[in-house]
């Protein structure tokens, strides 16, 4: 079972080795210090689709949501962000609009980086520039294995597909018991899989009855990985 959930990791999940901890512990108290924090409520945004950056964004606490809005109104996320992650920085090293949306999806702390402050740091330290370009590489990666997966799958694959995914975005998140909790509003699961709220909840009674996640409030246990694993029909994907 570990070896499969460690192909979710390495193709929908960034990793660890891309995130802030792995920076010596120069270069990350130099750019703590650089840092303006702000406390964010759930839903308010950080920043929108087609602005200019100012700067980039890294997540002290909480979990963002990465989105674009289409014709509809409706929402399509494409990524969740963890504590440890820096976010906005691809439109910052592109020197383009943002592509996309971020907003808090929990109560959240944000460390802002001016575009004066992070150019004086990426001169200072070759360490900044050369992980910002790794986590720029390597989003896109799992950006394109996340596309490319989730059109050939059916609604019932994707859904599955995306429990295992977010079980492993809210690994930190856990009860009394050591079990991992996914703490996400319905109208955001469904944004991700791109599918009605109404399908989305039938689809998850289905699996509480089959035993495959146990369900409390909005907050979903997965209880059988392995079997959501071959429902998820990943053996293509890999």
């Amino acid at each position: 079972m570990e070896t499969s959930l460690s192909k979710i990791r390495e193709r929908f999940h960034l990793k660890r080795e891309f995130d802030f901890e792995s920076l010596p512990a120069y270069v990350r108290d130099d750019f703590t210090n650089q840092m303006i924090v702000k406390n964010f409520k759930r839903g308010q945004n950080i920043f929108t689709e087609g602005a200019f950056p100012s700067g980039i964004y890294f997540v002290k606490k909480g979990k963002i949501k990465k989105f674009k809005t289409l014709n509809s109104g409706k929402e399509q996320i494409i990524y969740l962000c963890s504590e440890g992650e820096m976010i906005g920085y691809a439109a910052f090293l592109g020197e383009e609009r943002y592509h996309d949306s971020a907003a808090a999806i929990t109560e959240s702390s944000i460390g802002f980086i001016s575009k004066e402050s992070l150019v004086r740091l990426l001169d200072k330290h070759q360490e900044l520039s050369k992980l910002l370009v790794k986590k720029l590489s390597h989003e896109f990666g799992v950006m394109v294995n996340f596309i490319a997966t989730f059109t050939k799958k059916s609604v019932r694959e994707r859904v599955a597909l995306t429990l295992l995914i977010l079980n492993e975005n809210f690994r930190q998140n856990k009860n009394d018991d050591n079990e991992i909790q996914i703490d996400l509003t319905r109208e955001d699961f469904s944004n991700i899989v791109g599918i009605a709220i109404e399908t989305l909840v039938r689809l998850l009674s289905d699996f509480e009855k089959d035993g495959l996640i146990s369900k409390k409030g909005r907050k979903i246990i997965v209880r059988e990985p392995l079997k959501l694993f071959k429902i998820a029909d990943l053996t293509d994907a890999f």
